[in-house]
């Protein structure tokens, strides 16, 4: 396992090999101050300042070489300008020149991850290591890539190794090491208590379980804060089976719940002075003779009775249920991360989260969020002009839409549903994976929304960064 806090060290002098950023804009000027042989080299490589685009510059021996890699802007670094770099340069140290990594060390870190369980000889590469002057921003650069990573791990394991008691094991952790309250709520009292997370679940084999999992964290006077997750470990789709290459990635479908996991660790490991509750709704949605059919009629936790109209659309039924668990402890804020509609998908491609939310203060803090961190949104309409979609005969809601058209917007207006009025709400539509790599981001699981959002409970709870110890 990478320990992330390696590759980011203070600089104190130490022997590196420098990295000289370059734009566009003022490469010709950078190139006049550079030694005959370096710039014979540059033209000899063919060297441009494209992006993503870096040369050896030689020095006086073999090993007093540099780096000169193009960036956008020098003077405003995004979090990936540095993470080709850290994929394909050799181990050793590096410093920028004349600049700090800003947000660049973000991506330095996130370059460097791997996950190799399954291999049997995984390959080996030593660290490539930043040396930063600005010491204060290495701790948090760490802890949110502890945070992307946990989120990209548990997306890429396979669902034979992360179902419903292995989601519940990895907040069993979480909530031990920061010294949280575990609360799981499985079998008969589940089925009481949350009728629609047990119907979505009550199919899988007994060792596969649905359960729902709550931590709670924090002193009782602080604002509380609900983060509320989907945590389908594998999704067939039911009796409403998708096709196979509609199954192919339905690991990922327990997304929400793993970016719910890290940020609930990201809010108790800095110390963010809120009252926590972390609540992930895990089922795998399997079929056998016991599996919840389409015309079926649920109870859900809230007392609204829901009409399935596609056993496909199974996320929206644990989340009501966890959503309506979230609401009865009042909490001032709650937001949720699903995998949960092809909808959002078609419209925003796999990089883009679609963002709902009831409360524009709220949605402008995400996207805030989101533009400072290099981890886009895109706040979509939460429009109730479509809820008669929503409507059925004979309950008082159905799981489906009645039209194919704005699949994602219905499956949020679903969800408003079970949201308390009044309360600022916020819904993540995300992909959580990848499906080729980028620079920095690799191809597989992916946390997509997760620093927007921490970025905003930073910004409204951290009382350090406005000059006040908690």
């Amino acid at each position: 396992m990478t320990d992330y806090s390696d590759l980011i060290q203070p600089d104190k002098g130490q022997d590196a090999r420098p990295i000289h950023l370059v734009d566009k804009k003022g490469y010709d000027e950078w190139l006049k101050g550079r030694n005959a042989r370096e710039r014979a080299h540059l033209a000899a490589v063919g060297f441009k300042p494209d992006a993503y685009v870096h040369a050896i510059l030689p020095g006086d021996d073999p090993e007093r070489w540099a780096v000169v890699t193009t960036v956008a802007k020098v003077e405003e670094l995004s979090a990936w300008c540095l993470a080709k770099l850290a994929q394909i340069l050799p181990e050793g140290r590096y410093r920028v020149e004349g600049h700090q990594p800003g947000k660049a060390l973000f991506g330095w870190l996130s370059a460097q991850y791997r996950f190799d369980a399954y291999k049997s000889n995984p390959p080996t590469k030593g660290p490539r290591v930043l040396l930063t002057t600005d010491v204060a921003a290495i701790a948090p650069a760490v802890a949110e890539m502890r945070a992307t990573a946990l989120v990209r791990d548990l997306v890429n394991t396979p669902a034979a190794d992360m179902g419903p008691a292995a989601i519940e094991k990895a907040a069993e952790r979480i909530a031990k090491a920061h010294g949280a309250k575990l609360t799981v709520t499985k079998g008969e009292a589940l089925e009481q208590g949350y009728p629609m997370i047990h119907a979505v679940g009550r199919a899988a084999a007994k060792h596969h379980a649905p359960r729902l999992i709550e931590i709670e964290w924090g002193k009782d006077d602080h604002p509380r804060v609900a983060l509320v997750g989907k945590g389908i470990s594998f999704d067939s789709g039911g009796l409403d089976i998708k096709p196979a290459a509609g199954m192919r990635l339905m690991k990922k479908d327990m997304g929400g719940a793993a970016h719910v996991l890290a940020l609930a660790e990201l809010v108790m490991a800095s110390g963010l002075p809120v009252r926590l509750h972390c609540l992930v709704a895990a089922a795998e949605n399997a079929i056998s003779a016991d599996a919840f059919r389409p015309g079926d009629v649920l109870k859900s936790r809230k007392g609204l009775t829901v009409e399935i109209g596609n056993t496909d659309a199974e996320g929206r039924l644990v989340l009501g249920d966890a959503l309506a668990r979230a609401g009865e402890e009042k909490p001032e804020l709650i937001v949720d991360f699903a995998t949960l509609t092809g909808a959002a998908r078609t419209a925003l491609g796999p990089d883009l989260p679609a963002l709902y939310a009831n409360d524009d203060s709220l949605a402008d803090d995400l996207l805030k969020g989101g533009t400072d961190r290099d981890d886009p949104l895109w706040r979509m309409p939460l429009w109730d002009g479509y809820a008669d979609l929503l409507e059925t005969d004979i309950a008082d809601i159905g799981n489906a839409g009645s039209s194919p058209f704005a699949g994602s917007i219905t499956a949020a207006l679903f969800l408003k549903r079970f949201v308390p009025d009044g309360t600022p709400w916020a819904h993540f539509d995300t992909f959580a994976w990848r499906p080729s790599a980028k620079p920095g981001r690799p191809k597989g699981g992916a946390a997509l929304g997760l620093r927007a959002a921490w970025a905003m409970l930073q910004a409204r709870y951290d009382r350090r960064k406005k000059g006040d110890r908690p």
